[in-house]
């Protein structure tokens, strides 16, 4: 699955929660997922969270197959910014 796909899949569940803070996707080389509110980017984008992870984690994450907070303190994911809107993008995705 490729970065649109993900934020194909992202985008439903974003856009009726109202969420209003700004996430960042970074897969590396993969590409960028930009959340603002609701709506889904994957131009690069200031954001008040980066979350870096690979390209696989983000599908397995996105799919429930990956525990954020596992991945989080086995380093699968890095965080910068705003942990608080990291945490309350979990409860949206997880």
């Amino acid at each position: 699955m490729g970065v649109q796909e993900i934020a194909d899949k992202i985008s439903a569940r974003v856009a009726s929660a109202g969420f209003d803070r700004s996430v960042k996707f970074d897969t590396g080389g993969d590409g960028v997922i930009v959340i603002d509110g609701a709506t889904i980017s994957t131009t690069d984008a200031p954001a008040d969270c980066t979350i870096k992870l690979s390209l696989d984690d983000l599908e397995s994450l996105i799919s429930g197959d990956l525990n954020p907070t596992m991945a989080f303190m086995s380093g699968k994911i890095k965080v910068e910014g705003d942990m608080s809107v990291a945490m309350a993008l979990s409860q949206l995705i997880g």
